[in-house]
């Protein structure tokens, strides 16, 4: 009995008819440029400023902000917006005053979060607490404060 050769197909993608995307593709869209911006530990007037700077250079993409206190005493309060990393007016950034030191966590893709870090590090002074990797992503949280 013969053997036959394996037949040897070409690399890379295949392409699809447009609006067939399939969903890894919808994800691998934003996968490396959207960032998750979350803030605790500070007032509605500091998040609102580390938010600003970033909008001024990226697209945000998403923002959730807490709604009135319904509890009497301290509660802790996260704020939450994401940027999209590769849309946005790229604005040159200035040192940006905080009333007080502002714990971030930064998630998404590398090269995405790398970028953010940088831009935070214009405008604030930053002090990295941790940084955790994953296979697609990493998380960094970093303290702001004044320059």
């Amino acid at each position: 009995m013969a053997r036959r050769a394996p037949v040897r197909r070409p690399r890379g993608r295949r392409e699809r008819p447009a609006g067939r995307e399939e969903m890894s593709d919808v994800y691998d869209l934003h996968i490396d440029t959207d960032v998750t911006v979350q803030l605790s530990g500070c007032s509605r007037e500091d998040a609102q400023a580390v938010f600003d700077v970033l909008d001024g250079v990226y697209q945000l993409e998403d923002l959730t902000t807490p709604g009135p206190q319904t509890t009497t005493g301290p509660s802790p309060t996260v704020w939450t917006a994401t940027f999209d990393t590769a849309g946005g007016r790229h604005q040159e950034v200035r040192p940006t005053r905080l009333s007080s030191p502002v714990g971030a966590t930064l998630s998404g893709g590398y090269h995405a979060v790398d970028e953010v870090e940088k831009v935070l590090a214009v405008g604030f002074d930053i002090q990295s607490l941790q940084s955790v990797s994953g296979d697609q992503e990493t998380e960094a949280r970093l303290l702001l404060a004044s320059r």
